[in-house]
């Protein structure tokens, strides 16, 4: 069924009863071509390119849990390409285009807001590294604007301009930038999968990889041996974990990020705000509540919730940034596992068992990565060669010394 406000109308008719399921509960095959582990946006979004732009539709998604439990719906719903490396900025850039017609090409509503993203600086060096980062943007053809003091209070008038330890000095604004409803993005991808005959199987584990002659035959899961000519790993924070099934051992580090939401307010923040001082992201949600998170919990975690002390850390943040924050309760918070790599970029990449690939180290841009990453790795399994876009985002890069280091910060996983 093809939604519409046609169908919208004609359903509201009839009582709302010929409304179709999204997508089917198919029972696993023996085989598919394409095995992806890990139902999140990137496993569901690789699924839907490789059958809508390269006619591979054999294809399973095999996840544990529900379809969105894990990553894509545990994060603050951001999308921006404000990159400054020649890596990473292309390929950011292209999952912005993407996400901006993203809406029309799977038909479902993900609630695509380009509100704007506003990145703060509170000091002249600061201000020099947003400068340097906004002339890279422009070089790749991204909109980017440096905003004074001045033009920043007349967009946010509600900062704490005149802090005695963090003074707000300008911005950098990409106005392109904003926020998605996660939720919708893994359900209007998994709808448009399975609309092209992928199997998109929820509540299967996989427990073992098994192997044969260096290639990987398939995947045992507690609902049986599933073979498969590929096998694509994108299992977020699970990565290591699931890697360590077929004896690899990745350069990943698995950290919880929490995040949060306040109780509804009128509506006062229109985009998206970032503190330059401390580590403080917030938007405000359909429904008034304020969205926003920090910094990883400063340990290796593979759970869905964080503790205490990252959560005084992240609201002194948000009061030194926005001081009317301290009248606000926060209804609830949530834990998302990040799969960490040590030069805080991702990987995209086969590895040195012939069919077996990976998708993995996405640190805090995974959600706002989803369709570039589902895309360039749908590329990478079909034709075999790297997407021009995703090239630098090769697995050896560590061992050769060539990181892509996007804060300039060093090679720690606690550090991005």
């Amino acid at each position: 069924m093809r939604y519409s406000v046609f169908s919208l109308l004609w359903n509201g008719l009839r009582g709302n009863r010929d409304w179709t399921p999204a997508w089917r509960q198919p029972e696993p095959k023996p085989h598919y071509d394409v095995v992806i582990v890990g139902g999140g946006g990137h496993g569901l979004a690789t699924a839907y390119y490789l059958a809508k732009e390269f006619g591979i539709a054999n294809v399973a998604v095999l996840e544990k849990n529900y379809i969105g439990s894990g990553n894509v719906g545990r994060n603050t719903t951001i999308i921006r390409s404000n990159y400054l490396l020649p890596a990473n900025n292309p390929f950011y850039e292209l999952s912005m285009k993407l996400w901006e017609g993203l809406e029309q090409d799977f038909n479902f509503n993900a609630m695509v807001s380009q509100r704007g993203v506003l990145n703060l600086y509170h000091s002249d060096a600061q201000r020099d590294a947003f400068t340097r980062r906004g002339n890279a943007m422009r070089l790749h053809g991204v909109d980017a604007e440096l905003l004074d003091r001045e033009a920043v209070r007349r967009m946010v008038p509600f900062l704490d301009f005149d802090n005695a330890r963090f003074p707000i000095k300008g911005g950098l604004l990409q106005r392109r930038g904003g926020t998605v409803r996660h939720d919708a993005v893994a359900w209007g991808y998994a709808r448009g999968a399975d609309s092209r005959g992928i199997d998109i199987i929820q509540g299967c584990e996989v427990t073992g990889i098994r192997r044969e002659n260096g290639r990987v035959t398939g995947v045992e899961t507690s609902r049986g041996f599933i073979g498969c000519g590929k096998l694509a790993l994108a299992a977020a924070g699970n990565s290591s974990e699931v890697a360590r099934m077929a004896d690899l051992k990745l350069p990943l580090e698995s950290h919880v990020l929490q995040a949060f939401v306040s109780e509804g307010l009128k509506p006062f923040i229109d985009g998206v705000v970032t503190f330059g001082a401390g580590h403080f992201y917030v938007s405000q949600s359909d429904k008034g509540g304020l969205v926003f998170g920090g910094d990883i919990d400063g340990y290796n975690s593979y759970a869905q919730r964080g503790n205490l002390a990252t959560v005084e850390h992240v609201a002194e943040a948000g009061k030194a940034m926005i001081p009317a924050l301290s009248r606000v309760r926060v209804l609830r918070a949530w834990g998302g596992i990040m799969d960490m790599s040590m030069d805080g970029s991702p990987i995209i990449d086969r590895t040195h068992i012939d069919n077996l690939y990976l998708n993995a180290g996405w640190c805090y841009g995974g959600f706002k990565a989803t369709p570039a990453s589902g895309f360039c790795f749908a590329h990478l399994l079909a034709r075999g060669t790297p997407h021009e876009k995703a090239a630098a985002f090769r697995l050896d890069r560590f061992r050769r010394g060539h990181l892509l280091d996007e804060k300039g910060q060093g090679a720690q996983p606690n550090l991005h």
